[in-house]
């Protein structure tokens, strides 16, 4: 009897424990977040404690759009959203009134001081923001640049091939706007990645591209940690201080550093918002430096009095290709109606490329996808 009542003892504690590792098994189990399907993608977050989980997407309507998510038995919050269309999104969860990032997603990029979880939804549009076969290598470089009296940092992409080519090859100069450094176009404009796309598949010629930063007083990103120095705008000293510094430093270190072809033919210059104010600037401050000029999201404010002596010593130096770019709905459209007029009165051949769409990454990675083709040939 008594031998009868421990074997029951032990099947029902091996029970029991079977019971509980399944449990705890349950728990454990990965969340996977976010889960594209082919018409919905579904986003989970595990939340016990919390009373209330919405999600917010930058594909809502607006900034104040959310949806709520449901609760399992086990505290893991999820919701499905009809699949948005192809493009980059970022996304957070907000968990009883505090905006998180998706724990559970790897994928997550940095605008300034933000670090936002980010949604890929494949299609045409993004074929090229996805890894390519034949990657090219992205590095960070340091420079010394005397104009600045700082050592600084830049982003340096070589195409694939281009260690055991021994070719030289022709360099975009790619700057961020506003609030940038010169991570941005790597990580919010997928500049790597539409490269290696557009190489791979022949549209586009093998080339250098170079990322500075673009803010004079940093050294690097503000990550890095390191100290700042403080210009005073009003000093006539410190006019075009970064597009001199661009000309005269990072330029120069790029060609002596760099299988880099040291002529005007084989450098592209082009920057958004803020740098493509750099583009023009460089454009007229030192004409005949780049052949291709391709401003974004920028153009140039003043009458026919201020923009056309600018522009004519711009023609009078000659150029190849001089493309702009915006979206209607960007604030900047009316500065870049502006300089397509001015190019038009001033004889300037050019391409006014306009799209829908306000002052935003979805655009300027069209634009890169767009132009990048262009170059060079």
């Amino acid at each position: 009897m008594k031998r009868l009542l421990l074997v029951l003892f032990c099947l029902s504690a091996a029970v029991g424990s079977r019971s509980q590792e399944l449990a705890n098994f349950a728990r454990s189990a990965p969340v996977v977040s976010p889960e594209i399907g082919e018409t919905t993608v579904t986003f989970r977050i595990s939340a016990p404690q919390a009373k209330l989980v919405r999600l917010y997407g930058s594909w809502m309507a607006s900034g104040n759009s959310s949806v709520n998510m449901v609760r399992d038995s086990l505290g893991v919050w999820s919701v499905s959203v009809q699949r948005p269309a192809p493009e980059i999104y970022t996304y957070n969860f907000i968990v009883d009134g505090l905006t998180v990032n998706d724990a559970n997603n790897i994928f997550t990029q940095r605008d300034g001081n933000r670090y936002m979880s980010v949604l890929l939804v494949p299609g045409e549009l993004t074929e090229n923001y996805f890894e390519a076969n034949q990657r090219g290598n992205l590095s960070r470089v340091w420079y010394d640049s005397p104009t600045i009296g700082l050592k600084r940092r830049m982003f340096v992409y070589t195409p694939y091939g281009y260690d055991t080519s021994g070719k030289d090859y022709p360099v975009l100069y790619l700057l961020h706007g506003a609030g940038g450094d010169e991570d941005a176009w790597s990580t919010m404009g997928r500049a790597r990645q539409i490269l290696d796309n557009l190489i791979e598949k022949g549209l586009a010629v093998p080339m250098i591209c170079v990322m500075p930063n673009g803010n004079p007083g940093q050294q690097a990103a503000q990550t890095l940690m390191l100290e700042q120095k403080t210009f005073d705008r009003n000093d006539p000293n410190n006019v075009n201080l970064y597009v001199r510094s661009l000309v005269n430093d990072i330029i120069p270190y790029i060609e002596s550093h760099y299988r880099a072809i040291p002529d005007r033919s084989a450098r592209a210059l082009s920057g958004l918002s803020m740098g493509g104010g750099h583009t023009t600037a460089a454009s007229i401050a030192f004409p005949g430096t780049f052949d291709y000029i391709l401003p974004l999201s920028a153009g140039m404010g003043g009458d026919a009095a201020t923009i056309d002596p600018q522009l004519q010593k711009v023609k009078a130096a000659g150029y190849k290709l001089y493309w702009l770019a915006c979206g209607t709905d960007d604030f900047a459209f009316p500065n870049n109606q502006n300089l397509d007029a001015a190019l038009t009165r001033n004889g300037m051949e050019h391409t006014f490329f306009i799209t829908g769409g306000g002052h935003t990454w979805a655009n300027w990675r069209i634009y890169l996808n767009t132009f990048a083709r262009l170059l060079f040939k």
